[in-house]
């Protein structure tokens, strides 16, 4: 996978997205702020093997793994990134990711299937009539589509990563955000740490949804950040993020109204790969 030369992006987190040169992060001073102008910068050598890495957890890097619908779900799973894209009234329990990224990519230039735009729902009701259409021509359109703008659908959940921050510690008391600002930009320093906070951002969310609650507790970016004991930096702040990350979704997993506990291995292996060096 090739992605474009505008993948190398600066972006200050908290502002407009902006073309900046190369500099390393920052790490944050003595007090936390709410709106952080400081630039994370991801190479385009790590954007290629990041957007490799998350096509292969979510679709085993496979052109047909780009539509998807899983057993038991209410929505369809689209792209590198399994973008959620629930269909036409249907029960929105998870934050819908596709159609952000289908404005996303029509901002860029690209053309959607014929009859789609960013505000479309999924078109097929259930995932009978999803699996039904496996090989139709909208389906099969979707899926060239995708497999043409791996780079851009890269681009899309780097920039989520970057604009998670903001989020996190608007949700978060005063006293927190000091330590949560701390573990993000720790994780910043490595290849490996950026790798772990821009895929689990795809694959589990901000944390700052209340609607993505079991018992009151989530388990998105937000809680694994939270859950971090001491204040590691380098392999040391991975390792624990990944820690951390498994005790946040075996919670998850204790706390489901339905049985979840089928998804721990792939859960947990997941989370391994956050504390291997590159």
């Amino acid at each position: 996978m090739t992605l474009p030369s505008h993948i190398r992006i600066g972006l200050l987190i908290g502002l407009s997205l902006c073309c900046l040169q190369c500099f390393a992060p920052s790490r944050p001073g003595p007090q936390a702020s709410p709106a952080p102008q400081t630039s994370i910068q991801v190479s385009q050598v790590d954007a290629e093997r990041i957007g490799k890495k998350i096509w292969q957890n979510e679709a085993a890097g496979t052109i047909s793994g780009l539509t998807s619908w899983n057993k038991n779900e209410a929505f369809s799973s689209m792209g590198i990134g399994h973008f959620i894209w629930y269909p036409a009234g249907g029960r929105q329990t998870y934050e819908e990711s596709f159609r952000p990224l289908m404005g996303f990519l029509v901002s860029r230039g690209v053309r959607l299937p014929t009859g789609l735009n960013p505000r479309s729902p999924c078109p097929w009701p259930n995932r009978s009539a999803f699996i039904n259409a496996s090989d139709s021509p909208k389906m099969r359109a979707l899926r060239q589509m995708l497999s043409q703008t791996v780079g851009l659908q890269t681009e899309f959940i780097i920039n989520r990563m970057h604009a998670a921050l903001p989020k996190m510690l608007r949700a978060v008391s005063p006293a927190d955000q000091q330590r949560i600002e701390a573990n993000f930009y720790a994780m910043s320093e490595t290849a490996n740490g950026l790798y772990a906070l821009i895929d689990y951002v795809n694959f589990k969310g901000e944390g700052v949804n209340p609607k993505e609650r079991y018992k009151g507790q989530g388990w998105g970016m937000l809680q694994v950040l939270q859950g971090m004991q001491g204040r590691p930096t380098d392999q040391a702040a991975t390792r624990e993020y990944a820690a951390s990350a498994k005790r946040v979704l075996g919670r998850r997993i204790a706390n489901a109204p339905k049985k979840e506990s089928q998804w721990r291995a792939g859960w947990f292996k997941r989370c391994d790969s956050y504390a291997q060096p590159w």
